[in-house]
């Protein structure tokens, strides 16, 4: 099967102190691969390394090119795009503008942005009804769905997610994690960084779990989730 993303001996440091040390983690096209572990692990830098906001050593090959020598923008324009955990929205910007600014992100602008703004309010309802309302005026689920309808209208190839559920109720976790599994039906591949690692790894097709900037367990998520030592430290210790 051939990768869609490799990352290979990843190292990011912020001064002296190294957050990931050695990091690989590889996924074919059309998978939802995640990455679990505590606080402070380096799941976030991690994302970041890869999108080409932090330095580090090592390589992050997508589709076959090392993309090290290629900024932010480079790397948007190929189809990889973030969705950070603070979401980054336009508060005082409306659903509909937020959106349309996604478009240009990756340069994706002219006749077919309505469209592609069409798909996306059929994707998310709720964004439909509320197209007119200020960003900043929309409740935590809302507004976790208007980053991922930003995040769309660029038509990216991998989606990396850095705690898509965080803050959000449970009823509303649980509809983010669906519409996450359809994205993938949708021929999205998806990179998803998670504290809430039963909901992760029900999701996924394969897993990581990173403690202190290591790999120490990795394998497909079904079998994580029957993992003990997985189990007991992640899933509260009931399969």
């Amino acid at each position: 099967m051939t990768n869609l993303l490799e990352i290979k001996n990843l190292h990011v440091a912020y001064g002296k102190v190294e957050a990931v040390r050695g990091v690989a983690l590889k996924m074919a096209a059309g998978q939802i691969v995640t990455v679990i572990g505590p606080n402070g692990a380096g799941k976030t830098t991690l994302l970041a390394a890869a999108a080409g906001l932090l330095r580090s050593r090592g390589s992050v090959i997508y589709n076959g090119i090392d993309l090290h020598h290629m900024d932010v923008e480079e790397r948007v324009e190929r189809g990889f795009c973030l969705v950070p955990e603070r979401r980054e929205l336009f508060g005082d910007m409306t659903v509909a503008d937020n959106l349309v600014l996604g478009a240009y992100a990756r340069r994706r602008g002219g006749t077919g942005v309505q469209q592609r703004l069409q798909d996306v309010y059929e994707r998310f309802p709720r964004l439909a009804e509320r197209r007119r309302q200020k960003a900043h005026t929309l409740s935590g689920g809302e507004r976790q769905m208007l980053a991922l309808g930003r995040a769309l209208m660029a038509q990216p190839v991998l989606l990396m997610l850095d705690e898509p559920s965080l803050g959000l109720a449970p009823l509303i976790v649980r509809e983010i994690f669906r519409i996450v599994a359809s994205l993938r039906d949708a021929g999205v591949s998806i990179l998803l960084v998670e504290q809430n690692a039963r909901a992760a790894l029900e999701t996924a097709d394969y897993g990581y779990v990173l403690e202190t900037g290591e790999i120490t367990y990795q394998g497909p998520a079904a079998d994580l989730v029957r993992d003990p030592r997985v189990n007991a430290t992640y899933l509260g210790g009931s399969v």
